[in-house]
């Protein structure tokens, strides 16, 4: 392979393209990337890529890991994500998968995308049952007691989850809410083994709910398809019995994605 970090190569990317490439090469990664990386596979100057981090530092695109060295997404980077995947031909599509899994199901279906802070609610179809769990879109759930937070750390790698507990107090909600990091730490692997999480009164008493990944082409976590109910109507046993429709819109979900 050619050395890419050239002058040469440099001239050939004309220089309003230079900071597109390094947020889609981020945004590509999926983890947070350190300057050199960015250096080995774009083929910039080292005082060019350290530059235009800063300036998408700056302007909130890109912003610093817990190492404080290496970058992921800012939040108008987030942001961004989240207003593309919103876009009315796209929404029109989830929403008819996310109403045909709802209805199936006869409980509230939800897509969530991660953030830095927690899970975020993207889109919902309500169940018809006038009794209800009310999340509306754009509510943040917290990681560690979610059905769908649970399911996104199973898809870390051992070092970034190990950062995340090691970073952060796992608040109890209820008294189920799991706060122990060894504990929570095998539910995860579980959850990873199982392809779906499960919340058990976890988050919110009175709440159960089931989750699953919806995977992109790289095999990847973009979001998470879930289904929660009061647990006087279904429990967690119950809603395991629909773990096969959950994974089949999911599967339709990740082909819109294609």
């Amino acid at each position: 392979m050619a050395n890419m970090d050239t002058p040469d190569r440099e001239t050939q990317i004309p220089t309003n393209l230079r900071l597109l490439l390094i947020l889609e090469e981020v945004a590509k990664r999926g983890v947070a990337i350190k300057p050199s990386d960015l250096i080995d596979s774009l083929g910039l100057a080292k005082p060019t890529i350290h530059r235009l981090l800063q300036t998408a530092e700056a302007e909130g695109f890109l912003q610093r890991d817990l190492d404080g060295r290496s970058y992921g997404p800012g939040p108008r980077l987030r942001e961004l994500a989240v207003n593309t995947v919103s876009s009315e031909h796209l929404r029109t599509a989830r929403l008819a998968i996310l109403r045909r899994v709802a209805d199936e199901i006869g409980e509230t279906c939800n897509l969530s995308i991660p953030d830095r802070e927690g899970m975020i609610y993207l889109d919902r179809v309500e169940t018809k049952w006038p009794l209800r769990i009310q999340l509306p879109i754009g509510t943040q759930v917290p990681f560690h007691c979610t059905a769908s937070g649970k399911m996104y750390l199973s898809t870390l790698r051992r070092s970034n989850l190990d950062g995340f507990l090691s970073a952060n107090k796992l608040k109890p909600y209820t008294e189920s809410t799991v706060t122990d990091f060894d504990e929570l730490r095998s539910e995860i692997k579980l959850i990873s083994q199982n392809g779906y999480s499960t919340d058990d009164e976890e988050f919110m008493p009175g709440m159960s709910a089931i989750a699953v990944p919806v995977m992109d082409k790289n095999g990847r976590l973009v979001a998470t398809l879930s289904v929660h109910a009061p647990t006087q109507r279904q429990d967690v046993g119950g809603l395991k019995k629909f773990l096969g429709l959950l994974q089949e819109g999911s599967s339709n979900l990740s082909n819109l994605l294609d």
